[in-house]
Order: structure tokens, then C-alpha cells, then sequence
């Protein structure tokens, strides 16, 4: 490994590329040349040479200097910050605000003397600009007007100081179910849960078990042609959402089809229904019979008022859901992947792409008309749910990132960046490191568009949500970057402006009344915690997680701004946990570090430990008693100042099977395990409900 040379390191740093750091083990490291050179050439810096190493270094002070304006500026409320404005020297300038809701504010210009620097042959000045402290929250739009010039502009937004809880949530703690919701499987599912199983499982667990949330996976739009990809945390966009998820019986207009119609419709939903019984989920199958369903429904048409409301959605969504359903209807006719497509088709505005749109309409007409639906059903599914007691509904989950080859990747262009690959270094869990294949945000071109397509995914996600989860929520502070074709531990981190993302995250989320939760596990930066607690955004605690001292850590030690669970979707159910699965699976795997005997006596300590913290709080603390242990567990996390509480859907049945085993691929199917019961025979949903224990846990701590 080549160290950087000072000018690089010296560049790296100016865009935000670390060029060494602190691993898990306290290690500090230095980031190989190689690897920052990729970083850097990703981010569009040509560092090929020492005179294009000297240009770059020169144009880091000379690109700001040759805009009029930032291109966005994040603030808070009730902050004055500056705004530099360059400009021919001595010229005159005026800046005013235009607000969001049509009005404007003049912007004061302050007395601060930079000094005049030569650009471009042109002498060029700094004259600095302060944001009144009464802009309110919301996108606004900073106005330049700069004699001889064309008036020049930068989004502007105000975010919240703080996102106060959801009402209700500050004075209590509330209890709430985790789900993978294409594991609800009921009698009119077609092999994979639906919205309106969400929809039954959220209404049972408020009316019966006390349940005031649901926090689901991703829902996340994944290829519309299979292989249709397994996981909801690589989905091909983030934005829009898997038809997968679509009740075809519940949208309106199948009341209104034909005799004939209607019979091949239900045609369809018995194929589909005949999947509930396999013992792993066929998404491909699935998504065979639903498709053929949906446009059997699709082309009966729509009634006037109906498709006033459906031409109002995609005016509404705009470009972007133009964007996503050619892309689908390219990837049906090309294959998902498009960097293998003819050259003409590989972005979204070529010429070859419009003939495309107009000879395709019909088709990418049927891919916006899903988004509709699932819009219908998504706020069908959170209006059952408040309807039915809970305070806060759904909670949706928010994936890291996209398909490197999906309809992301496509329609957003260089906002992505190429050539990279998100993941996470190496860590006491996977230390080899963790490759998520997907391309990260680029922090420059994201402020260049001013923040429009991170606030349009966040958007989507919150629309019909009381909440939603941020996945690798540290990522908005900084993102583990590997160059393509290097290994996970080769990479460097990237840092964001985490002032402008988690801020933008904040004003989203009080525009929908949602709450907010960071997954903050894992190698976190020291301050990352404190300012997440400062904007209001909760952290993530997992009991198997949480130590002080070699002891499990004590109720009274949780975060009071957390959620609160005993596992999560990356640990095998506690069942399965306490029967040490997820050992058994790491060594039939090969995942092992070192010998299974080794894990095996660390992991029955750590139980012996935790039960003895059980023990001190006079619970049952037996875990050959599983289902006694598993409600101790959850007893001993209520006694925590947790705001939320989470219980897996899993533990309500006494489920074992791993979910997803990170660091496998095709060797494991991951999110493909349907639930099942302790004897590993499958559970439907009408089953779940009806049965005594599910009360039993979640009443144990809901009253």
C-alpha cells in the first residue's frame, strides 16, 4: 500500500475524503493512494497527473469563486447565516428571498470586506449576505440580481431546530411491532404479504395486543422483470414502491369488471394463493401471477373522476415517475441492467428514450398507474391502522442505497457516483468487512440540485407513515466508499454535510407529523449520537448489543430517544438466538472466524450474563423456558425510559429460522424465510392472530 503524497491528501480533505482513520480495534489507518485516487476521480477530480493534481488542488477555492451564489444553503430556524455573493468588483447587487408560499423577503447585505481575487482574467469580488432570522421553515429560493448579469439563484432551506416527538410519544413510551411484510402470508396473499395483510396485522395489534406501531421493511420498488432482487435493503429505487405489495382485490375498479374479466382475475389470484404453502417465497412466481392480474384490472380503464385523480398523482410526482416507468418498461424489453442496454437507451434524456416513451406509452402508462395504486394503499393501510388505536401507525424503513443497475442508477445520473460501491469496514461482527453493492449520493451533486432528489425519496416514504427508520443512519455523516473491484477493507470514508441532510430529513418528517429513527449501530463517529439527539431523531438499541462493564447494560442505561428491541432482523429470532442457530449457520456457511466451539461458549455467556440481569430484576430468567425468557426479555427492555418499544413479529411465534444472514449471497436465502413456528411447520397470518401467546408477550408490557 502507497501512502497519499501531501497535495493529495491535502485535496482529499478539501472534498470531504478521509485519508486515514480509527478501526474498530483502535488501529489507526492510513487510506492506500490508490483508493483515494479512485475516491477522487468518482467525485470528478482528475488526479491523473501532477499538473492535474496542481489544477485540482486550484480549482477548489476557484469553482466557488466563479458562482454567484452557493448552489443551496441549509439553515435552521430562526439562524442569520452568511451568504457570499461573487461578482464583477464594484458592481451592484441585490438579493431577496422568494418564499415558498409566494412572498418575499429582502435580504440585508452586511459589512464584511473580503478580499477581491483575479478569476478567470475577471476581478472578482465577495460581497456577504444574511438570511433574516423570521425565514420560516420550508424550500425557498435566494434570488441574486447582479448588474450585467442574468440573475442567478440558490435553493434556500430552513429546517427545524429540533423535530419534536409525535403527540402523545413525549410523555409515554409506545410499544410496537416489527415486521418483514412479505412474511405475512394469509389465505389471499399470493405467496408474499400484501398491504392489506400490513393493514390486518396493524389493526390485530392494536386492538388486541396494545400495539400503538408497526415498523415494516423497505417496500422499496425492486425490478419489475425477474430475477425480481430478494432484498428489501437493495431495491432499484428508493422513491417508488414494489407493485409485489399490491391487494389487487382491493382496488375499486375490480368491483366493476366484467364476468369474464373477474374470472380470470381470480384465475390468477388462485396461482398466486397456491404459493402460500411453499416453504421459501417465490417473489418471481408471485409477481408472475399479480402482474398478469394487475393488467387484466389496468386495462379495463378508469372512470372520469378516477383518472382525474390518477392524471393528478402523476402531475404531482412529475418527471421522476416518468423516469422510474420507462424505466421499467426498458428494463422488460432490455433486462434490468442498464449499462448493458444499446447506448442510445442508457440515459433518460437521449433522443432514442423519447422515441421510446412515445412508442411505449401504453406500457409506461401501466407502471406509473401502480405507483397510484400503491399510493391508494399504503394510506389505506395507515388510516385502518390509526382507525384501530395506534398512535402512530406505520413506520416506514428507509434503505442505505440502490441497484447499481437499477432505475436509480439510470434516472439520476451522475447524482449517484460511479465506479463506487457502498458498504462498512470491517467491524467485530464482519471482519472481512461488508460490500452493500450499491452506488452512494454524491455530497456536491446533491447540493447542486439542491437537495431535490433526497427530499423526493423522503417524501414518497413519509407520505402515508407515522414514521420512518433510517438505515445506516451514520451514513448521512459519513458513507464507507469501496472502489469497484477493490475488498470492503480497502475503502475510505466520505463525509456529507450532515447539517443539510439530517435537517432536510428533520423538516420532512414534521411536514408529515412522523417520527424518526436512526439505526445507529455499529463504527459510529463520537458526535454522531450527541447530534442526533440534539435534532430529535432517535437512536437504535438492541438488547444483545447493549454492555457496561462485561454486564448487560441495566435498564436505567438505555437512551430515553431510542427504539428499544430485543433483536433485529440481522440476528437469528430470539428463539432460534438462544439455541444458538445463528452459530450453527455461520459454521455450515464457513462465516467463522475462528472455532465454533470458541462462539459457542462466548454466545452462551452472554445469555448466562443477561439472565442474570434478569435474575436482578426478579424475572424468569431460565432460557430453556423460551417463552417465559422471551417475555423476561421483553419486561426488562419496558424498564428501560425507551420512547419506543419494538417486538418481532418472529418472537410472537416462537420462530428460529434466520431471516437474513449478512455476508452470504446465493448460500443462504435470505428474506426469503416465510414465518414458521417453533417446529418449523409455516404460520399464515389468520393463524399468527388466533394464537394465545402473541397476547400474552405484547400484554406483558402494553398492560
Amino acid at each position: 500500500m502507497t501512502a497519499p503524497n501531501t497535495d493529495l491528501a491535502d485535496l482529499a480533505k478539501a472534498y470531504g475524503v478521509a485519508t486515514d482513520f480509527w478501526d474498530w480495534q483502535g488501529v489507526h489507518t492510513i487510506v492506500s493512494a490508490e483508493t483515494i485516487t479512485r475516491v477522487l476521480t468518482a467525485l470528478g477530480v482528475d488526479v491523473t497527473s501532477p499538473e492535474a493534481l496542481a489544477q485540482a488542488r486550484d480549482e477548489v477555492w476557484r469553482s466557488s469563486w466563479r458562482r454567484t451564489l452557493p448552489p443551496t444553503i441549509v439553515s435552521r430556524e430562526g439562524w442569520t447565516p452568511w451568504v457570499p455573493v461573487h461578482l464583477p468588483h464594484g458592481a451592484a447587487v441585490r438579493v431577496e428571498l422568494a418564499l415558498e408560499d409566494g412572498g418575499t423577503i429582502a435580504v440585508p447585505q452586511v459589512d464584511n470586506w473580503v478580499e477581491p481575487r483575479l478569476v478567470d482574467g475577471v476581478l472578482t469580488g465577495e460581497a456577504t449576505f444574511q438570511l433574516p432570522a423570521e425565514v420560516p421553515l420550508g424550500w425557498h429560493l435566494l434570488w441574486a440580481h447582479v448588474e450585467g448579469r442574468e440573475p442567478a439563484y440558490a435553493t434556500v432551506v430552513v429546517t427545524p431546530q429540533r423535530l419534536e416527538l409525535p403527540a402523545g410519544l413525549e410523555h409515554r413510551r409506545m410499544t410496537g411491532l416489527m415486521s418483514q411484510v412479505y412474511q405475512l402470508r394469509s389465505a389471499n396473499s399470493y405467496g408474499v404479504g400484501d398491504l392489506a395483510d400490513l393493514a390486518d396485522l396493524a389493526t390485530w395489534g392494536a386492538a388486541d395486543l396494545g400495539c400503538d406501531w408497526v415498523l415494516v421493511n423497505p417496500l422499496h420498488a425492486a425490478q419489475a422483470c425477474p430475477p425480481m432482487e430478494a432484498s428489501p435493503y437493495l431495491p432499484t429505487t428508493r422513491r417508488f414502491v414494489n407493485p409485489l405489495y399490491i391487494r389487487v382485490e382491493d382496488i375499486p375498479e375490480v368491483a366493476y369488471l366484467s364476468v369474464e374479466v373477474r374470472a380470470a382475475v381470480a384465475a390468477q389470484a388462485r396461482t398466486g394463493q397456491a404459493l402460500n404453502t411453499s416453504e421459501t417465497i417465490d417473489r418471481n412466481a408471485s409477481w408472475a401471477a399479480k402482474r398478469a392480474a394487475l393488467e387484466l384490472v389496468y386495462a379495463a380503464g378508469l372512470s372520469p373522476r378516477r383518472a382525474r385523480a390518477f392524471e393528478g398523482f402523476c402531475e404531482r410526482e412529475g418527471q421522476g415517475l416518468v423516469d422510474f416507468a420507462t424505466w421499467c418498461a426498458l428494463a422488460d424489453m432490455h433486462g434490468e441492467d442498464w449499462r448493458s442496454w444499446p447506448a442510445g437507451l442508457q440515459s433518460p434524456t437521449s433522443p432514442q428514450v423519447d422515441e421510446f416513451r412515445a412508442e411505449q406509452a401504453a406500457e409506461i402508462d401501466f407502471f406509473r398507474w401502480l405507483q397510484w395504486v400503491l399510493e391508494e394503499q399504503l394510506a389505506a393501510t395507515q388510516r385502518l391502522a390509526k382507525e384501530a388505536g395506534m398512535a402512530l401507525g406505520v413506520i416506514h424503513d428507509l434503505a442505505v442505497g440502490v441497484h447499481g443497475s437499477g432505475a436509480d442508477s439510470w434516472g439520476l445520473g451522475d447524482a449517484l457516483a460511479r465506479g463506487i460501491e457502498v458498504g462498512a469496514p470491517p467491524d467485530q461482527f464482519n471482519q472481512i468487512g461488508q460490500n452493500w453493492s450499491q452506488p452512494p449520493w454524491r455530497p456536491d451533486r446533491l447540493a447542486e440540485l439542491g437537495y431535490a432528489p433526497y427530499r423526493d425519496m423522503l417524501r414518497t416514504v413519509l407520505r402515508d407513515s407515522g414514521g420512518i427508520r433510517v438505515d445506516h443512519i451514520i451514513g448521512l455523516f459519513r458513507l464507507w466508499w469501496i472502489p469497484q473491484g477493490m475488498s470492503p477493507g480497502e475503502g475510505t470514508y466520505v463525509h456529507y454535510d450532515h447539517e443539510a441532510l439530517i435537517g432536510i430529513l428533520c423538516l420532512e418528517a414534521h411536514r408529515a407529523g412522523a417520527v424518526v429513527v436512526g439505526e445507529d449501530l455499529g463504527v459510529v463517529q463520537p458526535f454522531a449520537r450527541d447530534f442526533m439527539k440534539e435534532r430529535g431523531i432517535l437512536g437504535t438499541s438492541i438488547l444483545w448489543f447493549e454492555w457496561r462493564d462485561g454486564k448487560a447494560l441495566a435498564p436505567e442505561g438505555y437512551r430515553e430517544l431510542c427504539l428499544a428491541s430485543v433483536t433485529t432482523h440481522d440476528l437469528a429470532p430470539t428463539a432460534g438466538y438462544l439455541e444458538l442457530v445463528h452459530v450453527a449457520l455461520r459454521e455450515k456457511l464457513g462465516l467463522l472466524t475462528r472455532d465454533a466451539a470458541v462462539e459457542e461458549a462466548e454466545e452462551r455467556a452472554a445469555i448466562a450474563r443477561v439472565a442474570e440481569a434478569l435474575e436482578a430484576r426478579g424475572l424468569p430468567h431460565d432460557p430453556s423456558d423460551v417463552e417465559e425468557f422471551v417475555i423476561s426479555l421483553h419486561r426488562y427492555l419496558a424498564l428501560s425510559p425507551a420512547k419506543l418499544l419494538g417486538i418481532s413479529v418472529p418472537d410472537l411465534i416462537g420462530d428460529r429460522r434466520v431471516v437474513n444472514q449478512p455476508g452470504t449471497d446465493k448460500e443462504y436465502p435470505n428474506w426469503c424465510v416465510p414465518l414458521t413456528g417453533p417446529s418449523g411447520d409455516l404460520v399464515s397470518l389468520e393463524q399468527l392472530t388466533a394464537l394465545p401467546y402473541p397476547r400474552r408477550l405484547a400484554r406483558s408490557v402494553t398492560g
